[in-house]
């Protein structure tokens, strides 16, 4: 089943050119079925290649899914037109009486700063406070992963000497875990931020599940059920040449950041690099909504209210 996305989004193009089955509205609309609800806080700075980026994992599913785009009320992107914004992007505020079957919630260029010093900070502590009303599962990726943790648990960051950046080997810690469903025990993923969530700092009293782990870069995937959150650290949605693009974005800006490590053959940044992670992404998605399917109630109006399977148990 396709993924149904505003007519005139610009991922539209590139997923049909790759074979993703994308739906019109119109088409939508006279299939007697129930599509999930699902929406993508999107906080990273190039939002029309993050966008395709999670179109394409969740246009993948079987199932019919209803993709909105979502931004933060009180902050103004700078990078993404605002044309763009203003198309495709519904304020927070203005959805928050809504309720989803999945939520995803991004990274963000922020990641070296106090939480508290975000300056949509406030607002982002009352949305992982409404998805626990509203919201039936929730996927938190890279730096907004860190946070919902820290928002959650009081679990902090820590700043790394050097970027933990590249593509890296995680084991699978849990093969019976639905949502590592498939997976290898040895698995391949990016990996690009300046800071880490330390195994030592989890609460062992709150039944955080570490189910992804790399003897390189640490921590990487914990399941939440008791908030049904998932905490992603690393970016398993990523694009073959973002890496690349990240490092000749900051070698031109002259900052002092070494070539991903394991990405560009021979490591020499003129070559290139081959996608080593593209299967795992669509099988983690795949699992993930496969739950929210099995588990959300067929009356949106019941999420957060009646006592129905929440993911993974």
């Amino acid at each position: 089943m396709p993924i149904k996305i505003p007519n005139d989004l610009p991922a539209r193009a590139t997923l049909e050119n790759e074979g993703v089955m994308v739906q019109t509205e119109a088409t939508a609309s006279r299939q007697d079925i129930r599509p999930l609800k699902m929406a993508l806080l999107n906080l990273m700075p190039n939002k029309i290649k993050t966008e395709t980026q999670f179109a394409r994992l969740i246009g993948a599913t079987p199932l019919q899914v209803e993709l909105s785009l979502i931004k933060m009320t009180g902050h103004t992107p700078r990078n993404t037109p605002q044309e763009h914004m203003l198309a495709f992007y519904d304020d927070w505020e203005d959805v928050k009486h809504k309720k989803f079957d999945g939520f995803i919630i991004t990274g963000a260029p922020v990641e070296q700063m106090p939480f508290e010093e975000v300056n949509y900070w406030d607002e982002l502590s009352r949305i992982f406070d409404w998805t626990q009303t509203n919201v039936f599962s929730t996927f938190n990726i890279c730096w907004g992963a860190q946070a919902a943790l820290y928002h959650f648990h009081r679990v902090p960051k820590h700043d790394l000497a050097h970027k933990a950046f590249g593509v890296f080997s995680h084991h699978n810690l849990n093969p019976a875990s639905p949502y590592l469903r498939g997976f290898s025990d040895d698995f391949s993923m990016p990996v690009s931020r300046w800071t880490e969530v330390r195994r030592a700092d989890l609460p062992q009293d709150r039944n955080l599940e570490v189910l992804m782990e790399s003897d390189e870069a640490g921590l990487c995937f914990i399941n939440d059920q008791p908030h049904h959150h998932l905490y992603m650290f690393n970016h398993i949605e990523y694009d073959t040449v973002t890496l690349g693009d990240e490092y000749r974005r900051d070698v031109a800006a002259g900052k002092a950041i070494r070539p991903p490590a394991h990405y560009f053959p021979g490591d020499n940044p003129e070559a290139a690099p081959q996608n080593r992670w593209r299967s795992h992404a669509h099988l983690l998605f795949g699992n993930w909504i496969n739950e929210v399917y099995q588990g959300t109630p067929y009356d949106l109006a019941e999420i957060g209210t009646a006592p129905y399977r929440y993911p993974s148990v």
